[in-house]
């Protein structure tokens, strides 16, 4: 029976390059995402998939998502995290709604989900992948809400790889740093990108199929010694936090 992946936030971005790639590999994808349109849009011409469209802050759609899944392939291996909200505003500006929808998706979504799908990974020995953020690692302006749902995500990936060990579960989270997308280019201004550009070592943005390529690695039989990590896929930018690029030379 072909692997079969759960990939949250699959409509679009680095869920959709994440789908792509699976499929590429042999394996099935179970695509889940509320935007029911761009889910739709996102399948056309996609083999062995399967669209779920729910919302992972919600405790019964997250069980729906797992028994939805099996029912269509009959096993999960791999569950992706991906689906998230990017709220961005200041401290003073974020109220208690703001904070709890960031929450309520990029945190308990993955925690919903995740539980969930434990007695069906414990079956194949499967993989968690949670998408973390740099922002989750180095604080930021504008990112109270976003970047404190991200450093939770990275240690609930540690949680998750500590107590699902003995099962033969491995988890680990992904960090992606400044990323091509679509929305990242239609909202950044030219001074943000020359910015960017000029902080990370690589000298630019990373692009959704390089993310994709580690998730599927880390889902991979080549990773079945990998759990509890967390890896920045971010060209560099973390690992020079601290100091102006300007005196690097």
């Amino acid at each position: 029976m072909k692997q079969t992946a759960i990939v949250t936030g699959a409509a679009r971005g680095i869920g959709l390059a994440t789908t792509k790639l699976f499929l590429d590999q042999g394996w099935n994808v179970a695509m889940v995402d509320w935007d029911e349109a761009e889910l739709t849009k996102a399948q056309s011409g996609l083999d062995r998939t399967v669209v779920l469209n729910m919302d992972v802050s919600n405790p019964q759609d997250s069980g729906r998502i797992i028994a939805q899944t099996v029912s269509a392939f009959g096993q999960v291996d791999a569950l992706i995290n991906n689906a998230g909200v990017a709220d961005f505003g200041p401290i003073e500006g974020t109220d208690f709604e703001r904070w709890r929808r960031v929450m309520s998706v990029n945190l308990d979504g993955v925690f919903l989900t995740s539980q969930a799908a434990i007695p069906e990974l414990k079956k194949t020995k499967g993989a968690i992948v949670n998408i973390a953020s740099i922002s989750g690692l180095r604080a930021s302006t504008l990112r109270v809400a976003y970047g404190t749902s991200k450093a939770a995500v990275i240690h609930l990936t540690e949680q998750q790889a500590a107590e699902l060990g003995e099962y033969g579960i491995r988890a680990n989270a992904v960090a992606p740093g400044p990323v091509r997308t679509k929305l990242a280019m239609a909202v950044h201004t030219q001074d943000i990108i020359d910015a960017y550009h000029d902080a990370i070592p690589l000298n630019r943005y990373g692009t959704e199929q390089e993310i994709a390529n580690v998730i599927c690695f880390l889902c991979s039989s080549a990773a079945s010694y990998v759990t509890g990590q967390l890896i920045s896929v971010d060209g560099g930018f973390e690992s020079t936090g601290i100091g102006l690029p300007a005196l690097r030379g």
